[in-house]
C-alpha cells in the first residue's frame, strides 16, 4: 500500500531527503520503503520485523502518523486439537511521519483484552474490537507512557532478548517495545453490528449501526457524552444493491459525515438545534448524483392464452450497467472530494475520477482512468495534490499499480486568466 507524505514549513528536519514529497510503502517482506514521490528513489529502508508479517499500512493522524498493521496470528491445527491458544493476536507499528522515526510496536494480547478479534489505531486512539460486536476505546499515549519498556531509535544499536543489533536493520528488525502487561481503562465501550464504529464531529459524536443482523445498513449518530441519539440522527438511505452503502465523518476536520450509496454521495452536517444549544441534529449540506438514465423497462410478457402482460422491471442500484460511486476520498491541500465512478461497457469496465467542490459539492473536473476496471477485483485509488495512484488487486495476490500525475494545461489556463 501507498501513501503520500509531505514536509510542513516551519520545521527544522534532521535530513535533506526529509524535506522531499514521499510515498511510504509496505513490501510482502516486511521492508518499510520511503520513496521518493518525484524520482522514485528509495530514500529510506526499514525492516519492521521477522515473528509476524506485516501487512496493512494506514494513517493513525493524516500526515503525522502512521500505523503498520500485522496479520492476525493463527493457532496451527496441531495447537487447537491440543487446546494450546495463540496469546498475541497482531502487532501495530507507529512511526512519526516527520522525521520519520519510530514511536514502537505494540502487541495486542488476548490474555490482557479477552476475546478480541481485531484492533486498530485512530486519531491517537486504540480501538479494540470482540466477536460479540463490543468495541473498547483506549488512549494510544496512556498505554505508551505506562507499558513502553524501552525507547528504540532507528538507525541505532540495540541490546534486546540477549541479541545486539541495529534497530531497523534485517535481520534484527525492530523488536516489540510495548508490551501490556495490566488491563488499562478503557475511555469508552459501545455495542455495534459488525463492530462498526466511527467517531468524529463538532462536539464529538460517534455512528454506530445496532448490534442486530436485521439493522444492516441503518447508522445511528450519537452524541458521546451522553450516549444521546442526535435529531435527525438516524441515517438510511434507500437503496437496493448486492454491496451496502457505508458512512464517515468527513476527514476535513469540518464535522459533517459523508454518506456513500452506489448511486449517491451525502453530505451530512451536524449542528445545534435552534433554541436547544445540549442537542444537536443532523441536516443534508449537499448530493452528488451519478449520471444515470431511468432503465426501468415495461417487458412484455405473454401467457397461455396469448394474453400480453407488461411487468415493471427494477435494475439493482449498482447493477454494472449503471454508473455506481466506488470510491471517495478526500485531499487535503486543495480541498477537494474525489469521487470514483465506473460503469461496465461491453466486456469491461470503465472508470472516471471526478473532483468536486469540497464546500458545495460541484463538479469542478472529470479525469478518464485509461486503464480497464474489472469490479471482481479489489482496487484503491489514492489522490494527493497532483498526483493520483491506483492500486489494483488481481486473482494469486498478483498487484498493478497505475500512477497518473496532473499538469496544468496551458490552454485551460489561458481561458481562465481570460475570464479573470
Amino acid at each position: 500500500m501507498l501513501y503520500y507524505g509531505n514536509a510542513q514549513w516551519g520545521e527544522l528536519l534532521p535530513n535533506p531527503s526529509d524535506y522531499k514529497s514521499s510515498l511510504i510503502a509496505l513490501t510482502a517482506h516486511n521492508w518499510l520503503l520511503r520513496i521518493s514521490a518525484t524520482t522514485g528513489k528509495v530514500l529510506e529502508k526499514i525492516y519492521l520485523a521477522s515473528y509476524c508479517k506485516f501487512r496493512y499500512l494506514s494513517w493513525d493522524t493524516p500526515q503525522e502518523v502512521i500505523a503498520v498493521k500485522s496479520a492476525q496470528n493463527k493457532s496451527s491445527a496441531l495447537a487447537r486439537q491440543a487446546g494450546i491458544q495463540q496469546p498475541v493476536l497482531l502487532y501495530l507499528a507507529v512511526f512519526h511521519v516527520l522525521p520519520f522515526s519510530l514511536i514502537g510496536i505494540l502487541e495486542i494480547n488476548k490474555k490482557i483484552f479477552g476475546n478480541v478479534t481485531d484492533a486498530t489505531l485512530s486519531h491517537g486512539i486504540l480501538i479494540v474490537m470482540y466477536s460479540s460486536g463490543l468495541v473498547r476505546l483506549y488512549s494510544f499515549q496512556a498505554i505508551t507512557e505506562q507499558f513502553m519498556q524501552q525507547k528504540l531509535d532507528l538507525g541505532c544499536a540495540c541490546r534486546w532478548g540477549g541479541t545486539t543489533g541495529t534497530v531497523g536493520e534485517a535481520p534484527f528488525g525492530i523488536p516489540c517495545n510495548i508490551k501490556i502487561t495490566d488491563a488499562p481503562s478503557p475511555l469508552f465501550e459501545v455495542s455495534s453490528l459488525e463492530n462498526a464504529f466511527q467517531i468524529g464531529g463538532h462536539p464529538w459524536h460517534y455512528i454506530i449501526t445496532p448490534n442486530k443482523k436485521k439493522q444492516k445498513g441503518v447508522f445511528h449518530i450519537c452524541a458521546l457524552k451522553d450516549n444521546s441519539l442526535a435529531k435527525n440522527g438516524i441515517q438510511e438511505m434507500e437503496c437496493c444493491s448486492l454491496e451496502s452503502d457505508w458512512i464517515y465523518f468527513h476527514p476535513d476536520a469540518s464535522g459533517r459525515i459523508i454518506h456513500v450509496g452506489p448511486n449517491q454521495v451525502k453530505v451530512l452536517k451536524l449542528n445545534e438545534v435552534e433554541n436547544n444549544s445540549a442537542q444537536h441534529q443532523i441536516s443534508e449540506d449537499f448530493v452528488i448524483l451519478a449520471n444515470r438514465e431511468n432503465k426501468n423497462e415495461n417487458l412484455p410478457t405473454v401467457t397461455a392464452s396469448g394474453r400480453v402482460v407488461k411487468k415493471k422491471f427494477n435494475l439493482l442500484d449498482d447493477d454494472p450497467e449503471q454508473e455506481t460511486f466506488k470510491i471517495v476520498d478526500y485531499e487535503d491541500e486543495l480541498d477537494l472530494l474525489s469521487v470514483v465512478a465506473v460503469t461496465q461497457i461491453d466486456a469491461e469496465g470503465k472508470a472516471h475520477l471526478d473532483f468536486h467542490c469540497n464546500e458545495y459539492g460541484t463538479l469542478l473536473k472529470s479525469i478518464p482512468l485509461v486503464e480497464s476496471w474489472d469490479v471482481t477485483y479489489n482496487h484503491e485509488v489514492y489522490f494527493d495534490r497532483d498526483l493520483v495512484l491506483h492500486i489494483e488487486q488481481k486473482p494469486s495476490r498478483v498487484f498493478s499499480c497505475y500512477v497518473y500525475q496532473m499538469v496544468c494545461d496551458p490552454g485551460e489556463e489561458k481561458e481562465t486568466t481570460n475570464r479573470s
